[in-house]
């Protein structure tokens, strides 16, 4: 283990055969050099000891100083148990839903010349593209007959979705890429911010850069993922193009739909187990899954929360540039509802391209944030990874610092 993104390597601790519960910690940490702690051979005499001062009335008593009050982690037979140390933005013991949700918030306000350094950056790239493909590749969808007869509304209902999935696959593609390395950056940024470390965007590109293809892999795989499979489930009721193939459809598309989110929360965790334990693509999607088990409806709600959180943050910014954008367009409410869909000029798009700078800049590395510290917090639980956490940090009583020359290690 190391003071680096590395230091979550899958070798640390087992999570085999161990609940969600938490795993067993070592009843007392050692001494600096490893060795067990000593009572000391020069005891003091009998009887030469001094009881505790008598509490001032109205005043709780105070408790004694040392290990297990602030001192150091807990020994047994002490009073009570000491808060959980915090060196960054999040404390080492298995976190709950606000906090994971603070950590994520406090990296965005602690650390926000780097994450907004990376955000913007990627933002402002991805929106002047996708608006250049908005306005010149993006083709029109066709328009739906009311009147036509299930069969002809089953092939109008193909074409459809054909001509829409080819207009939004740019779109999606430039998404994905923007994800993709504002969340390879946001891992290493928010690694350290647990840690309390500050890293520059040359640190974290630095860091991230040997794991980018390998995190191109496995963001196209599971974005593929959930069409593929839900398409399977379409795929029957669309052969047959009936009544009762309608009917097959939808229950086959609801079926895949529920598969696919199923995997996807299964694999939430994979983004992070490869950048932070240096894992290829199916080890980390394995690592995921392991991690998940036992705890996928907590790690469900917690992420269907967030999204819901982000998406009301995203419509209260982007409702206002919307309204600005049709006025800076020219076009009325009335021709948004109109039958024909109104062709939009630059004015709107670059608007819109600023509000979407603004969306982004703001909500991935809130998502990033809470994807990495489920990470973390898993692993805390399952592998008492704040011990190691701890000891990266160089906080006190939890032996030698990793990289530390006079630890030896």
């Amino acid at each position: 283990m190391n003071d680096s993104p590395g230091w979550a390597s899958p070798g640390s601790a087992s999570s085999d055969g161990q609940d969600g519960s938490g795993s067993a910690r070592p009843a007392e940490p050692g001494d600096a050099n490893g060795s067990a702690p000593q009572w000391s051979k020069e005891q003091p005499p009998a009887g030469q000891w001094s009881p505790p001062t008598a509490p001032v009335p109205g005043q709780a008593p105070t408790p004694p100083a040392g290990p297990g009050w602030g001192g150091g982690p807990a020994q047994p037979g002490h009073w009570g148990k000491p808060p959980a140390a915090k060196p960054g933005v999040i404390p080492l013991r298995p976190l709950g839903m606000g906090e994971i949700l603070d950590g994520a918030v406090s990296t965005l306000r602690g650390y926000w010349r780097t994450v907004l350094a990376v955000t913007v950056t990627v933002a402002v790239i991805s929106q002047v593209v996708d608006i250049l493909v908005q306005r010149y590749l993006v083709p029109t969808p066709p328009e739906l007959n009311p009147e036509a007869t299930p069969a002809e509304a089953m092939a109008e209902l193909g074409e459809f979705m054909r001509v829409t999935l080819l207009s939004s696959a740019p779109s999606i593609l430039i998404v994905l890429m923007a994800t993709l390395v504002s969340a390879a950056l946001l891992t290493v940024v928010i690694s350290r911010a647990v840690l309390g470390r500050p890293v520059t965007v040359g640190a974290a590109w630095h860091e991230a850069r040997p794991r980018l293809l390998q995190l191109l892999g496995l963001t196209l795989l599971l974005a593929l993922m959930s069409p593929v499979i839900i398409t399977i489930g379409l795929l029957p009721g669309l052969l047959i193009g009936d009544d009762a193939g309608i009917a097959l459809a939808v229950l086959g598309g609801l079926a895949g739909f529920v598969v696919a989110v199923w995997l996807m929360v299964r694999f939430s965790l994979s983004s992070p187990a490869l950048m932070l334990e240096r894992q290829g693509v199916i080890p980390s999607m394995k690592r995921s899954a392991k991690l998940v088990k036992g705890s996928w409806w907590r790690i469900f709600g917690i992420t269907v929360l967030t999204q819901l959180l982000l998406l009301i943050l995203s419509l209260i910014i982007v409702v206002p540039f919307t309204a600005l954008a049709l006025f800076a367009d020219g076009t009325s409410m009335a021709d948004m509802v109109s039958d024909t869909a109104p062709e939009f000029g630059w004015g709107y798009l670059i608007v819109m391209g600023i509000g979407g700078v603004i969306t982004s800049a703001i909500t991935y590395p809130i998502s990033a944030g809470v994807t990495v510290l489920l990470y973390v917090d898993q692993r805390i639980r399952r592998e008492a990874l704040d011990l190691e956490l701890a000891r990266a940090a160089g906080l006190p009583g939890y032996g030698p610092t990793p990289g530390d020359p006079s630890s030896g290690s």
